[in-house]
C-alpha cells in the first residue's frame, strides 16, 4: 500500500521529467533547424525514439536501436531508401563532406549546397563528435567511387543532422591509422584505441570463435559450463600466484593461476564434462603473450585417455574455425618433446621455418682445444648444434652480432655461441680459436657450407645449447622477412607436442621441479622409474602448438591418491597442503583428463596481431600496470589496518 507522500513524490517526480523533456525537445529543435545561441552551441538528444520532432514516417528502424543500419552497411542495393545512422565523425571537408564511423564501418555523408543551415550546425564540430542523421542513399559518382571502402559506392545525402555529444578540440591521438600513437599512450587512453577499427575487428572475431566453442562443447558434445572460485588457497608447485589479504590477521587468499584442482573435484563428483571460459592469474613479468589475469578455455572429461582429448580439441578448432582464414585440416601431427628441442631447440616449434637445428655433437667432443680454452666439459649433457642460413650472410650486420652475442650471455650462460660469416677465405678462423682445424674441416663436410651462408654454432651444455640457436633461428628469421627474404610456409602448421619429461632440475639447486604441474599422470611404461630416477620419467603432457604460438596445454591428471601422494614427495610439497585433494582422490576418483587453451593468445595468433594486448578489451601493460587508472595505487592507512598489513614505509 503506497503512503500520501510517496504518491506525491512520484506525482512531482513525473511532471519535473516532463518539462525536462519539454525543454530538451526545444534544444532539438534548435539543433535540427542549424540555430544555436552563444550560451548553449551543442544540445543532447535523449535515447528516446518519442522525442524527435523530425518527420520519420518513411524510416525502418532497427527493433532494438533509433537506427536503421550501421556505418558499414549500405551498398548500391540500398539507392533511394532513407536511412538513419549514428556514429563518431571521423572527418569532415568543407563543412560538406563527413566520414561518419561506428563499429562497423564508415559512410561517407554529404551536405546538400542548399542547406546552409545544416553547413553552420556543422561548422567548428570536433572530429569524434558523437552525431545522428537522416537522409537518403545515393550513388556516388563513378569518378568518386572508393574501392577501400565497404560502402565506397554510396553516400548519404544529410537532411537532418543532431549533435548527441560533442567531443573535446583536442584529444590525446587522433584515430587515424596513418599516425597512429605509441602503445602507452594507446593503452592510458584504451577506450579511444578501441574505436580503431582493427580493435573492432579483434574483439568481435573473439566473441565470434568463443560462442562457436560454445556451442559445440554445449550442443554437441554434451559439456557443463561451470563457474569455480578465483579466491582459493595456494597452490604449491606452481607459479607465482597473487595474495589476497583478509580481514583475519595472518589468513591470506590466493588467486588461483587455473582451476585445475576445481575441475579435477568436478570428475570426482561426477560433472564428467565440464568447460569453463576461466579467467586465471600469474605474478609473473609480462611478455608479448602473457599477462597478469589472462583467459583460458578450460576442459575437463572423466574416462578418456591422452588420444580422446587431442581429437576432442580438434574437432572444437575445426566447429569453431573462420571461413576467411582458410582450411584447417585434422589430424594435426605429433612431434615428441626430444625431438623438438633437437630440431628447433624449443618446446614451441615454428614448423613453417625451413631450416633446423642440425647435431654436430660427435664432431666436436673430437676437439681437445675447446676444453683446455673454454673449461666446457665433455658430459652427458654437453652438446654442439648449429643452424645454416644459405646465402643469408649479406643480412647479417655487426649490430646483429652484437645483439645475438648479447642474448647468449644473458639468457644462455651454459652455452658458447660462435656466428660466422662464410666466405671464399678466412673464415674458418672464426672457430679454429676454439676448435682445431679437423673438426672444422669436418663441421664443413658435415654441414656442405658454402661461400655467403651464414653459420651459428652453440656449443656447451644442454639445454641452453638448443634454446639459444632456436631463439636465434626465430630472431634472425625476423630479420631477413623484414628485409623482404620470404621464409616461412603461408598458412597455419599445427602440432601435438608429447612425451615430455615429468620433472626437471631445478636452475640452479640440485632439487627438482615439475615440467608442467604436480598433477600430471606419469607415462605408465616409465611408472618403475619414479623411486630411482625420476628425472628420466616421461608424464602424459601434451601441448598444442601453432606457428611457435604455445595455444594449449594438458595432460591426463593422476586419480590414485598414493600415486599423488608419491610425486609430491617427489617434488618436496608438504601433503597436508593438499589434504582435500587427496581425500577426494580416495572417494572414488574416475580417471581423467583435460586441456586448457590460451585463448588470448589463439585469437592474438588468429588476428596476425603482434600482441595479445590487441585482443584484450582493457589489457595490462608489460609492467602489468593499467596504465588508464594507474592500478596498482596505495591503499589508505585505514586499509592496512583492517587487512592487517604493514609495508616497509609504514
Amino acid at each position: 500500500m503506497h503512503r500520501p507522500g510517496k504518491i506525491l513524490l512520484n506525482i512531482c517526480s513525473r511532471r519535473f521529467l516532463k518539462g525536462f523533456q519539454q525543454i530538451l525537445g526545444a534544444k532539438l529543435s534548435m539543433v535540427s533547424s542549424g540555430i544555436s545561441s552563444s550560451s548553449a552551441p551543442f544540445s543532447y538528444v535523449p535515447v528516446n525514439k518519442a522525442s524527435t520532432t523530425l518527420p520519420e514516417a518513411t524510416i525502418k528502424r532497427d527493433k532494438y536501436s533509433h537506427r536503421t543500419h550501421n556505418c558499414g552497411q549500405l551498398t548500391v542495393a540500398n539507392v533511394g531508401e532513407k536511412v538513419e545512422l549514428c556514429g563518431w565523425m571521423e572527418f569532415q571537408r568543407m563543412n560538406k563532406f563527413i566520414t561518419l564511423r561506428d563499429n562497423c564501418g564508415s559512410t561517407q555523408l554529404i551536405v546538400p549546397d542548399e542547406r546552409t543551415d545544416l553547413t553552420k550546425t556543422i561548422e567548428g564540430i570536433s572530429y569524434e563528435t558523437v552525431i545522428r542523421v537522416i537522409g537518403t542513399v545515393n550513388p556516388r559518382p563513378n569518378s568518386q567511387v572508393n574501392k577501400n571502402m565497404a560502402t565506397g559506392e554510396i553516400e548519404i545525402s544529410v537532411e537532418h543532422l543532431e549533435i548527441l555529444n560533442p567531443s573535446k578540440t583536442q584529444l590525446p591521438f587522433p584515430i587515424r591509422q596513418f599516425i597512429k600513437a605509441k602503445e602507452s599512450l594507446r593503452m592510458q587512453y584504451r577506450y579511444l584505441d578501441l574505436r580503431f577499427p582493427e580493435m573492432q575487428r579483434n574483439l568481435r572475431i573473439r566473441s565470434k570463435v568463443l560462442m562457436r566453442m560454445r556451442e559445440f562443447l554445449i550442443n554437441k558434445c554434451n559439456f557443463v559450463d561451470i563457474e569455480t572460485p578465483t579466491l582459493f588457497r595456494r597452490t604449491p608447485g606452481g607459479a607465482q600466484e597473487f595474495i589476497v589479504p583478509t580481514r583475519n590477521p595472518g589468513k591470506f587468499y590466493s588467486l588461483v593461476q587455473s582451476p585445475q584442482q576445481f575441475k579435477q573435484l568436478l570428475m570426482v563428483g561426477g560433472i564428467d564434462r565440464y568447460f569453463q571460459i576461466a579467467r586465471c592469474y600469474r605474478d609473473e613479468a609480462g611478455r608479448m603473450d602473457r599477462q597478469p589475469e589472462f583467459t583460458q578455455l578450460d576442459i575437463e572429461m572423466s574416462f578418456v585417455d591422452r588420444e580422446s582429448i587431442m581429437m576432442l580439441t580438434e574437432d572444437l578448432l575445426v566447429e569453431s574455425w573462420l571461413e576467411e582464414l582458410g582450411e584447417i585440416s585434422t589430424p594435426f601431427e605429433q612431434m615428441r618433446y626430444d625431438d623438438a628441442m633437437e630440431l628447433y631447440g624449443t618446446d614451441k616449434p615454428d614448423a613453417r621455418l625451413p631450416y633446423k637445428l642440425q647435431n654436430v655433437t660427435d664432431i666436436v667432443k673430437t676437439s681437445i682445444a675447446l676444453t683446455t680454452k673454454t673449461g666446457i666439459e665433455y658430459n652427458d649433457n654437453f652438446g654442439a648444434y648449429a643452424v645454416v642460413f644459405p646465402k643469408e650472410s649479406k643480412n647479417f650486420s655487426n649490430s646483429t652480432k652484437a645483439q645475438f652475442d648479447d642474448i647468449s650471455k644473458r639468457e644462455f650462460p651454459q652455452a658458447k655461441l660462435l656466428q660466422v660469416k662464410i666466405t671464399e677465405s678466412s673464415w674458418k678462423s672464426g672457430l679454429t680459436t676454439l676448435l682445431s682445424n679437423d673438426v672444422v674441416d669436418s663441421i664443413e663436410n658435415r654441414l656442405n657450407l658454402h661461400n655467403g651462408d651464414m653459420l651459428f654454432l652453440s656449443v656447451g651444455q644442454k639445454p641452453d645449447v638448443q634454446e639459444v640457436l632456436g631463439k636465434l633461428l626465430i630472431l634472425y628469421t625476423n630479420i631477413l622477412e623484414s628485409k623482404g627474404v620470404t621464409l616461412r610456409a603461408p598458412g597455419f602448421k599445427w602440432l601435438w607436442i608429447v612425451d615430455f619429461p615429468l620433472f626437471s632440475k631445478e636452475d640452479n639447486e640440485n632439487g627438482i621441479r615439475t615440467t608442467h604441474h604436480p598433477f600430471t599422470q606419469p607415462h605408465p611404461e616409465d611408472l618403475h622409474l619414479l623411486a630411482t630416477d625420476p628425472l628420466k620419467v616421461r608424464g602424459l603432457h601434451y601441448d598444442l602448438v601453432s606457428n611457435g604460438w604455445e595455444i594449449g596445454g594438458g595432460s591426463i591428471r593422476i586419480h590414485n591418491s598414493l600415486l599423488q601422494k608419491q610425486v609430491l614427495e617427489i617434488l618436496g610439497i608438504d601433503t597436508c597442503q593438499m589434504s582435500h585433494l587427496l581425500e577426494a582422490l580416495d572417494s572414488g576418483a574416475p580417471p581423467h583428463g583435460g586441456i586448457a587453451l590460451g585463448l588470448d593468445r589463439y585469437i592474438a595468433m588468429l588476428c596476425n596481431a603482434t600482441s595479445i594486448r590487441d585482443v584484450i578489451a582493457f589489457p595490462k601493460s608489460m609492467e602489468g600496470r593499467d596504465a588508464m587508472s594507474g592500478a596498482p595505487i596505495q591503499i589508505s592507512d585505514e586499509d592496512k589496518k583492517l587487512y592487517h598489513i604493514r609495508t616497509p614505509a609504514d
